[in-house]
Order: C-alpha cells, then sequence, then structure tokens
C-alpha cells in the first residue's frame, strides 16, 4: 500500500473496526508522555459518532497530514479538513472524524491528559446525512 504523508498507515484498526464504517487503519507514533497515533481512513471511510469523557482536562487533538476529510460535533455545521489543519475537541462534546467519499485521509490523533478519561461510542454517522457531504 503507497504511503499518504511521511507518516505510515500501519495495520488495519481491525480492534476498533465495530466503531467505523469502512476500512481504517492505525500506527502508534509514540505510547510515551502523550499517547500519539496516526490514523488513516480509505475513502468514505468514518467513525461513529463519540465522547471522550474527562472529569477535569482531556479531549482530542487531531492533526490533519494528508487527504480531505471531516469533524463535526452534535448539533454544528460539518467541518472539511485538509492537510495542515488542527482541530482542539473539548472533553465531554458528541463528534465524528472521517475520510471524504473520494480522498483518503489521515490524521494525526492525541489523547489530551485528564482525569477519568474515557470513550463512549456512540451510533453510526447515518449514510443519509453522510451523503449531502460534498
Amino acid at each position: 500500500m503507497k504511503e499518504l504523508s511521511a507518516f505510515p498507515i500501519g495495520n488495519k484498526n481491525d480492534a476498533f473496526a465495530r466503531y467505523f464504517i469502512g476500512q481504517s487503519y492505525l500506527y502508534p507514533l509514540t505510547l510515551e508522555q502523550i499517547p500519539t497515533f496516526n490514523v488513516t481512513f480509505e475513502p468514505a471511510c468514518r467513525n461513529n459518532w463519540h465522547i471522550h469523557h474527562s472529569k477535569n482536562g482531556g479531549g482530542q487533538l487531531l492533526i490533519c497530514v494528508s487527504g480531505r476529510g471531516w469533524y463535526q460535533e452534535w448539533g454544528k455545521e460539518p467541518r472539511e479538513l485538509h492537510p495542515g489543519d488542527v482541530v482542539n475537541i473539548p472533553a465531554n462534546v458528541k463528534h465524528w472524524h472521517g475520510a471524504a467519499k473520494d480522498s483518503w485521509f489521515q490524521h494525526i490523533a492525541q489523547e489530551i491528559p485528564g482525569e477519568e478519561l474515557s470513550t463512549e461510542w456512540c451510533e453510526p454517522v447515518d449514510d443519509e446525512t453522510y451523503s449531502r457531504l460534498p
């Protein structure tokens, strides 16, 4: 498989496959200090709505490195993502992210340190909602 950026694609993300529509790949860049992963999405792949819970601190940081993708917070309009875009996701905010229909997409993901961290996986982003995206 062709690499999309300076970061390896990694292996199929089978451990979390039930929380994705389509195929994603995961490559751990580091597990020290702030665990950091390169996440790659095949075209039209997206994760389910989810919430990174934290009592204090927490959240997630995405740094887009390749392709075109989407990010959306519950109740807000979707945001198109391109290489160089940074998404700061506060703790306790329901959201999803993934690739555009016609593009592979990669982002670096960091879980922000906090207290009593957990991720709640919710419903999939339905095809009707996703198909309205350009």
